[in-house]
């Protein structure tokens, strides 16, 4: 990749023990932000599928903030579950951030994540406009 490309790293436990960024903007506009996951500063914010989502959401949206975007510049969202009975809180959490925004999404059910207190990952994609 070129020069261009730009990452960002957030200091996340499993960032620099696993090497990868917790997002990356390409020269074309667009943004990728890993997976997110309610832990905050290296301590795990568990709680409802709910609340692990607007948590979740919240940390990746701290990395758009870094690169100077927000939650309305989202364009795709990906929300990782572990079990089917959650997807009602989870798909509720995601209503009340992205209603108005309304980005392509998918919810998957994994088996399980690195962490095992943890119900919902998710991943959001956006893009700067170089026109604005």
């Amino acid at each position: 990749m070129t020069d261009s490309v730009r990452r960002l790293s957030t200091g996340a436990p499993w960032e620099e023990r696993f090497g990868y960024s917790r997002a990356v903007e390409l020269p074309s506009g667009l943004v990728l932000v890993s997976g997110c996951t309610s832990v905050v500063k290296g301590e795990i914010s568990a709680g409802s599928p709910y609340e692990q989502t607007r948590t979740s959401f919240d940390v990746a949206f701290e990395a758009l903030k870094e690169l100077g975007l927000g939650r309305e510049d989202v364009v795709r969202t990906r929300m990782y579950i572990t079990h089917a009975r959650d997807v009602d809180e989870v798909g509720r959490a995601h209503k009340e951030l992205f209603d108005d925004i309304r980005p392509v999404a998918s919810m998957i059910i994994v088996s399980g994540f690195v962490e095992p207190s943890l119900v919902v990952e998710v991943e959001v994609e956006a893009f700067r406009d170089g026109t604005k």
